[in-house]
Parts: structure tokens; C-alpha cells; sequence
């Protein structure tokens, strides 16, 4: 016989969503019901166990004076009790549902408070928790309100009974692991606590309960629709359409519709007998025609964004400056949607969303992803026990958040496999609100959901999807297909995510992505800078894989972004300028000197737009002046000519026009650059240096023109009076987690493959050192100890007394299956270089397939500002299409153009480095000039770069000039 003992915390690994709860219903910030935040510093009590202690904590009287105090909202392992834990989907506990394990950190809370003394003595009171992880028991003055689970989900209890004019005590219980953590399992940092807003809410009698909006748009007569359900009678008034009807009285009148472009909101009322509801109304219409999601009769192009909430020292608790923050930089950034991976947000995120303008798909707070390691047997989502939380989960997102206009798409949740109760959450749902559509990735068969989605595809299947050609479910064939993942922003990178724009482009049925991800969820570290798996002492964990962000931890755009501005901007300026373009030759003679601009936005027109052209000479603008543009249509191009160019004699000239915001915006000040584009009129002259010196040997040098080398190696020693240490063939660059590629991915992991050859530890073999009538020419064999493969390397040196030119000839030698990182030469400057300047791709870095956004013009930094901090230190900074570039008092000319970077460590160095504090800055400048570089694709979770961005190992010959800068 056996037998389990019953104990007070068998809630903690029951798979309900909990008791005592009240049913979840619209969420709104404001009424004229008074309401009293219970936010602010609280006692706290942490324990190993979830039964340490007993609940005499929450009796009235308790002395907790003892006690610590951290602050509400937030997470307590961010706060000095207990450490962070980060993986990707494996669960940091034995996987035996609903079962978790003894060892479960638990925080007692305790907050007492007095009410205002204006508080009303009629009606009722609610308790609100928006957001606690993963499971709490609450208690006021020492009655049990219940417990509850879901940990992103607005939970309140009725408390207006128990309530004091002074000393109220409220205990709350929080444990780290509950029978919810297997629905919780998203790719995050678990962290413990009460994160979000708790509020008391006053209830006067008659106040309004539950309400739904109902505010449809009628493209074709421009009228919008309005009904307010409401459980309690009353009225809704909107002032600025003379409306004012009754509760559940529709109502139709022309109206403004509400897009993420043009965010038109109505200010309205619900007026019930005891309570004024502010509304905030935007008139829209989702549906799914002609197999396109289409809103308002137009089918949208999702240029989109995963966001996770997180912020580098609270975690999830985010405050309202951030989540403003962080939509202000996605429209600054041409970003037009997110979906809220993989749980609802702080509500106050997307009333942020419904003012600025963006589409939200709002997932659900679920995630079971780390049953994959079992091939999904004992998935909760495909066992009926669990349903009933399932339904919850599914029901206080959609009753929370149904009343916001940019909410178009709901989403079950994320990587949860298939099963029962998914379904039963998508007929929920669709019962409940036709008005939206419904999103499920892992629903391969599109059985419950309205569109086709996938994660991290690759170029070539995804044009195949847009081109009908993908197979599948008849009805997965005949839906939209959107990419509610790919891009994956880990460290360097994501490249290729241009060439997945021209496929949304070209093809109606592939309607946009979501670029993985949002921000980097770094930890502000003393040690590190910012901290990541691993770094607490976790005995699972998935490393940097948490920081895959387009921001870095701090909130600073990587370079990531602001590539993804330029890929997804909704203007397109193309220009010919010159019949050097081939593109230009059909359109006749008048093409030359104009430039076309396309309107690529689905609803707004281009009168908020203002143009401007430069026309610049070697990188400097000589003239520029405003273009006249007409306020083009959504879809409109018009070709729009350019003024006569100046007559600037020689050097290389371009048209470079902006499009800017012509008035201060809501997201964006006057003057903000929304799109650019930049077209050459005349080429670069090429590089010449006469050959007129000869080399000349003498006390172990050998000298030519103004540089001198050691006799005996041939290694270049001085430019004048410049030093010059090392300079020789590099092929190698620190991986980038792109270049390492993901676990899962066994085939083609380059940055793998690149060490395992032993591309970082290449030998150079001197074969000859030769002077002849005009030249210096040293021969090199480089290559990796215990391998066949190398490359003969050929520097031939030349001068015109003034100038000194290197040719380099590369001839791979054995057989080479790998391209290489990178190809070019690499030297030491003193480290008293500290400022660049050069004339090339600029501001900031850029790669083969990562070089959209790169302009080409003059530009200056230091060399500690050319580096990009990424989380995980690796191959960062390079400048594209340098023409030339000026440092430590020497000038660098390239034939053709070249890639340049330069930093105070080498390159070796830099791949040893796991956090950026390993990188101590030494007493050389290190410099590299290539002639090319491989590209970065975004294969830390997707594909690797296309193949005519690989580096591949070949025949090369090219040529940099060096002068000393007088």
C-alpha cells in the first residue's frame, strides 16, 4: 500500500490555472473609479522549498521587520536573492509533469498599506496582479484569496469585504517552480517574482465590468461601424463623430480608419450608472481574402519584430519610459509590427502600439518547447488534463486585450508541438472574436490557424512558398505566409535579410516577417559588462544564445538595425544619373539625371515626406538643395528630375537624395531621414603610382621610395616616419555566432570548419626575397600546420618615390572546400593612432550581405569608436567600399575598393575573448585591409549566407597604395 501525503502547497503541481480568481475581463488603465498602486518597496522572505515555511506570514501582526525589502515590480533573483537561470527550451528541472522539483526557491512578500483617505466606503474593491512568475497564493489581512497561475496574465481577486482604512496586510506567496513552468518554457531568463503592476481598483455600484469594441472600417464607403458590448448598461459618447448611443446600439458614420501608417484614434466614453471608462477607438478591419490578410481592403506587408519585455537590470518588470522607448525606436526605424513573443505584454505597451501606429500579433503565454527532447511524448498541449489552463491562458489574452486597434493577429503561443488543446484554444478564440485572425507556427497543416507561418526558412523555400510550389495541406497552399520568424540578430549580423526583402516584395502571398529578435538579454554585469548564460553558475544553460537582439542590452541599435531601416524603408529612391548604368539604357535619354521614388507604403501618402539631393565629389557635398516630389499614392512611383550637377572637374561624383520627415511627428522629429538612396554619376579615377624608384639594399635594410624593409624577411618596417609591424596575408576572423552556426545544424558550421582546418593558426613560409630593376617582390607559402592546403602569396612592392604600392597575388594550392573568412593583410600601427578617416561605405560596419544601409561618403572616428560591442566579443567593425583611409599618420589607397577595420587587439585576441571586458586594449593598432570577406547569414538559428556572398578560394590579385600624410 501506498500512499501521498496531502500538504498546503499541493496547488504549486496542479495543472488548473488556479482558485478565487475573478474571470478575466478588459483591461484599462484609467476611470474616474479611484484606484491605489500598490507598487513600491515590499518585505521579502526567501526560502528553499515551497512548504519552508507556513503561511503565518500573512496573519495581521506578523514582525517581518527582519525581513529584506526588494522592490514590486521586479524579480528577486535581479535583486540580490538567488541567481538568474537562461535556457534556450531545455527545462532546468527533471521533466515528470505536473511534478517539479523539491528544491524550489520561494519568495514571501509582504506589503502593508493604508487606504486614502478619500477612499469611498461604497461598492467593492478588486486586487489586480498583471504579472507574476510562475504561481503565487495571496492573502488579505490574513483571509486566502486563492492561488494562480500564468505568469504574463492578469490575475484579481474581489477584496472589497476585507478591507481597512489602515494597516491592510497583503501576503503574497510566489514560487519559482509550479506544474505552469512546463507551459512557460520560452527562450528567456527564468525569473521569479511579481514583475508587473499590482493595483487596488475601486468598484463603485454600478461600474462598468467587462466590455468589448467593436469598430469596424468599410473601405469602400469609408464609414466605420461602432458597438460597445458592455455587461452593465450604459453609454458610449465620442464627441469628435457626434455619437452617443446606447451600450450594444451599433452605429455607422464616416469615419478616419486606423492603420499601423496612420494611426487614427476616436476619444470616447463608456458611461455606466457608477463609472466614466476612457476609450481610445480606432476604426479597422482584419480579414482573410483572396488567400492575403488584408486590413481595411489592402493587403499589409509585415515588416515586423519579435519582442521579448526586457530591460538590463529589472528584467521583465519594465516601466512606461522603456516600452515608449522602445516603440519610438521601431518607428524611427521603419519597424510597422511586432508579435509579442512568446506571452501578452505589459497591456501598457500596447496602448503605445494603438497611439503610434504598429500591428501587433499578441501571442499567448505558452511554450512547451523543451518536451521536443522527448519527441513531444507527455506534451501538455495534446493532454486533456491540462486544457482547462490552456483555455485560461487563451482567454485572459483575448478579453485583456481585445479592445486595441493594433492588435490585428491572435497567436496561440510558440513552439508548443500540435495537440488537442490547441485546437480548443483556436475554436475559443474564433468564437469569441471574428474580428482578428489566428496565428499558430508549429500548426504545419494550418488545421486551427488563418495564415501559413514558419521560423528561419530558407531563401530558396521561401520563394518557392510565394511561388506556390510548396506542397503541403490544400489549405496551407491557398493561405498567406508569413515568416513570424527569421533574421536571427545574434551577435554579428542577421545577413541576407535584403534578399528575403526583395522576395516579400516581388511575391503577394509571402506577406513579410518578424526579425528574431528585439534586444539582446544581456545582464548588466560588474564583471562582464553584460552577463549571459553561464555567468551565474547555472548547471544548464544556453550561453549568448539569450542576446540575438537589433538593440543591444542597453537600448543602442546594433548594426542589425539600423541595416534593417534601411531594408524595410517604405520609400525607395532608385536613380541612374549616368549611362555607366546599364539599368538606365532603356529609358531613354532623358533618364539620365533623374531618380525614381516609390511610394512602399501600404495606406499613408507622401505628403508628411520632404526631399533633399546632395550632390557630392570624392565623398564631400559641393552642392544640395530640396527636390520637389508630388505626395505620391500608397504604390505610386514618379520619376522626378534631378538639377544640372555642377561642373566639378575630376574625381568621383553622386546624387545621394533623402526623404525626411517634413514636420515634427508623434514618433519622430522634423528632419528624421525616413529613406535614402544614392546612385555614383562618375567612377573612381583609378590608383596610379609610376614605378620610377628602385629598391636599394644597405645595412640590413632595403629601401624603396619612403619605406623600408628588413633585408632578410622582406617585412615592410616604415612609410616615412610611420612604423609599420607585421604586415603579412590574414585570412582569419573572429567566428561570429553566425559563422559557428547552431548546434542542431550539422552541415557547412564555417566558423567550425574554418578552426577545425586550422584557418586561425596559419604558418607563413618565406621562399624568396628578390630586388629587381624597379621592384621588391617577397614569396610566401601560407598555410595551417598538418594540413595539404595553402595559399603561394606574391608581394610586390613598387614606389614613385613618394608613394609606396603592394601587389598582392593569392594562388590557392590543394584542395579547398571551405571559403575563407576573410582575404587581405593585416598590420601594427602604434598605438597612438586614434583617429580615422576615410572615404568609403560609412557610418557604421558592414559585410557582403549586411551592407544595405552603408553609404558611401566621408567619414571620421576613433579607432575605439569603429568596433561594435556585441555581448560575445567577434569579428565586428569592417568598413565596406573604402576608397581610402588616413591613421597614425599614414595613407592607405585600395585597388580595387577594400574593407577596413582597425583595433587595439588583434584578431586572435578577439576570438579568445567571451565578454568585453576580456579585451584589454594594447600598445599596437592593429589594422586590416581585405579584399574581401565572407558573409555573415543568421545561421546561429537560420540559414548561413547565399552562396554569392562566400569568400571562396581562388586566383586574387590586388593592390593597396601607402603615403605618409604630411
Amino acid at each position: 500500500m501506498s500512499f501521498r501525503t496531502t500538504t498546503a502547497v499541493d496547488y504549486v503541481e496542479d495543472v488548473s490555472p488556479g482558485t478565487g480568481a475573478l474571470p478575466p475581463r478588459a483591461w484599462y488603465a484609467t476611470s474616474d473609479a479611484m484606484a491605489l498602486s500598490l507598487n513600491g518597496d515590499w518585505r521579502f522572505r526567501l526560502s528553499a522549498t515551497a512548504d519552508a515555511e507556513d503561511d503565518s506570514f500573512a496573519d495581521p501582526g506578523f514582525d517581518a521587520g527582519d525581513w529584506a525589502e526588494i522592490a514590486v515590480p521586479g524579480h528577486w533573483v535581479l535583486q540580490g536573492h538567488g541567481s538568474p537561470i537562461y535556457t534556450n527550451h531545455l527545462y532546468p528541472f527533471p521533466v515528470d509533469p505536473p511534478r517539479v522539483p523539491t528544491e524550489n526557491p520561494t519568495g514571501d512578500h509582504l506589503r502593508v498599506f493604508d487606504l486614502p483617505a478619500d477612499w469611498p466606503s461604497d461598492g467593492g474593491a478588486v486586487l489586480r496582479f498583471d504579472g507574476v512568475e510562475s504561481c503565487a497564493r495571496v492573502w488579505l489581512n490574513g483571509t486566502d484569496l486563492g492561488e494562480f497561475k500564468g505568469s504574463r496574465l492578469p490575475h484579481e481577486f474581489a477584496v472589497g469585504h476585507l478591507l481597512k482604512p489602515g494597516g491592510n496586510v497583503l501576503a503574497v506567496r510566489v514560487h519559482q517552480w509550479s506544474a505552469a513552468s512546463y507551459l512557460e518554457d520560452q527562450d528567456q531568463w527564468w525569473l521569479p517574482g511579481i514583475f508587473r503592476d499590482v493595483t487596488l481598483l475601486h468598484r463603485p455600484a454600478g461600474c462598468v465590468l467587462d466590455f468589448f469594441v467593436h469598430a469596424s472600417y468599410d473601405h469602400t464607403s469609408g464609414e466605420g461601424t461602432l458597438k460597445v458590448e458592455s455587461d452593465v448598461d450604459g453609454r458610449v459618447t465620442v464627441p469628435a463623430l457626434d455619437i452617443d448611443v446606447a451600450t450594444g446600439e451599433s452605429v455607422t458614420v464616416p469615419v478616419e480608419p486606423w492603420t499601423a501608417e496612420t494611426p487614427r484614434l476616436y476619444d470616447g466614453v463608456l458611461a455606466s450608472e457608477g463609472e466614466r471608462v476612457p476609450l481610445r477607438i480606432g476604426f479597422r478591419t482584419v480579414v482573410l481574402e483572396d488567400g492575403l490578410i488584408k486590413v481595411n481592403g489592402t493587403p499589409v506587408l509585415f515588416k515586423g519584430v519579435n519582442r521579448h519585455e526586457w530591460h538590463p537590470e529589472k528584467g521583465r518588470a519594465l516601466d512606461p519610459e522603456t516600452m515608449r522607448a522602445d516603440v519610438l525606436l521601431m518607428k524611427r526605424h521603419n519597424i510597422n509590427a511586432v508579435r509579442t513573443s512568446h506571452y501578452p505584454p505589459h497591456p501598457a505597451f500596447l496602448e503605445l502600439c494603438d497611439a503610434y501606429g504598429l500591428w501587433v500579433i499578441d501571442e499567448c503565454d505558452l511554450e512547451t518547447h523543451g518536451f521536443v527532447e522527448q519527441a513531444w511524448r507527455d506534451n501538455p498541449v495534446d493532454d486533456d488534463r491540462w486544457t482547462p489552463a490552456l483555455l485560461d491562458r487563451a482567454a485572459r489574452m483575448v478579453e485583456r486585450d481585445k479592445n486595441h486597434p493594433s492588435v490585428v493577429i491572435w497567436s496561440l503561443g510558440n513552439e508548443a508541438g500540435t495537440g488537442r488543446g490547441l485546437t480548443a484554444m483556436a475554436e475559443w478564440i474564433h468564437g469569441r472574436d471574428a474580428s482578428r485572425l489566428v496565428h499558430y507556427e508549429g500548426d504545419i497543416n494550418c488545421r486551427d490557424t488563418d495564415m501559413y507561418s514558419r521560423m528561419y526558412a530558407f531563401h530558396e523555400e521561401v520563394e518557392r512558398i510565394g511561388r506556390g510550389l510548396d506542397g503541403g495541406t490544400l489549405k496551407s497552399r491557398e493561405l498567406p505566409f508569413i515568416l513570424c520568424e527569421y533574421g536571427h540578430a545574434m551577435g554579428n549580423g542577421p545577413g541576407g535579410i535584403a534578399d528575403y526583402q526583395r522576395l516579400f516584395e516581388r511575391y503577394d502571398r509571402l506577406q513579410g516577417g518578424f526579425i528574431w529578435e528585439w534586444i539582446d538579454h544581456g545582464i548588466k554585469d560588474e564583471r562582464y559588462g553584460f552577463a549571459y548564460g553561464g555567468d551565474f553558475g547555472e548547471e544548464l544553460h544556453d550561453g549568448n544564445f539569450v542576446c540575438d537582439g537589433l538593440l543591444f542590452p542597453d537600448r543602442k541599435p546594433s548594426p542589425g538595425l539600423i541595416e534593417y531601416k534601411k531594408v524595410i524603408e517604405p520609400i525607395r529612391i532608385e536613380g541612374w544619373g549616368s549611362p555607366l548604368l546599364e539599368r538606365g539604357r532603356d529609358l531613354g535619354e532623358g533618364a539620365y539625371g533623374t531618380v525614381r521614388v516609390c511610394n512602399a507604403y501600404d495606406f499613408a501618402d507622401l505628403s508628411a515626406i520632404a526631399f533633399e539631393w546632395a550632390y557630392q565629389v570624392d565623398g564631400e557635398t559641393v552642392e544640395s538643395g530640396m527636390l520637389p516630389v508630388p505626395a505620391l499614392a500608397p504604390g505610386e512611383s514618379a520619376d522626378v528630375k534631378l538639377p544640372e550637377p555642377p561642373d566639378t572637374g575630376s574625381g568621383e561624383t553622386q546624387w545621394t537624395v533623402r526623404a525626411l520627415l517634413a514636420t515634427d511627428t508623434a514618433w519622430g522629429p522634423k528632419g528624421h531621414q525616413v529613406a535614402w538612396g544614392q546612385f555614383p554619376v562618375s567612377a573612381p579615377p583609378p590608383v596610379h603610382v609610376a614605378q620610377r624608384e628602385a629598391p636599394r639594399l644597405g645595412d640590413g635594410r632595403i629601401t624603396l621610395g619612403p619605406a623600408s624593409f628588413d633585408s632578410r624577411t622582406g617585412a615592410l618596417m616604415s612609410v616615412g616616419a610611420v612604423d609599420v609591424a607585421g604586415l603579412r596575408l590574414d585570412v582569419w576572423r573572429a567566428p561570429t555566432d553566425n559563422d559557428d552556426g547552431a548546434p542542431w545544424q550539422p552541415d557547412l558550421r564555417y566558423g567550425l570548419l574554418w578552426r577545425k582546418l586550422g584557418l586561425h593558426r596559419m604558418r607563413h613560409r618565406l621562399d624568396a626575397v628578390e630586388l629587381t630593376g624597379d621592384a621588391l617582390t617577397v614569396r610566401t607559402r601560407v598555410a595551417p600546420a598538418a594540413r595539404q592546403v595553402g595559399l603561394a602569396t606574391v608581394y610586390r612592392w613598387t614606389s614613385d618615390g613618394e608613394r609606396l604600392r603592394v601587389t598582392v597575388s593569392v594562388s590557392p594550392e590543394g584542395d579547398w572546400t571551405v571559403p575563407l573568412p576573410r582575404l587581405g593583410v593585416r598590420f601594427g600601427l602604434s598605438g597612438a593612432a586614434a583617429r580615422v578617416r576615410w572615404f568609403g561605405g560609412g557610418p557604421g560596419e558592414a559585410y557582403p550581405d549586411t551592407r544595405s544601409a552603408s553609404e558611401l561618403g566621408r567619414w571620421e572616428s576613433t579607432v575605439d569608436e569603429l568596433g561594435t560591442p556585441y555581448v560575445r566579443p567577434q569579428e565586428n567593425g569592417a568598413r565596406a567600399d573604402v576608397r581610402w583611409a588616413e591613421l597614425g599618420g599614414l595613407r592607405i589607397e585600395g585597388e580595387p575598393e577594400f574593407w577596413f577595420s582597425a583595433r587595439r587587439w588583434t584578431n586572435e585576441q578577439l576570438d579568445d575573448a567571451r565578454h568585453l571586458t576580456d579585451l584589454v586594449p594594447g600598445e599596437t593598432v592593429w589594422v586590416n585591409l581585405d579584399h574581401g570577406q565572407h558573409g555573415i547569414g543568421s545561421q546561429s538559428c537560420g540559414p548561413g549566407p547565399l552562396p554569392q556572398y562566400f569568400l571562396r578560394a581562388e586566383p586574387t590579385e590586388f593592390s593597396f597604395v601607402f603615403s605618409e600624410i604630411s
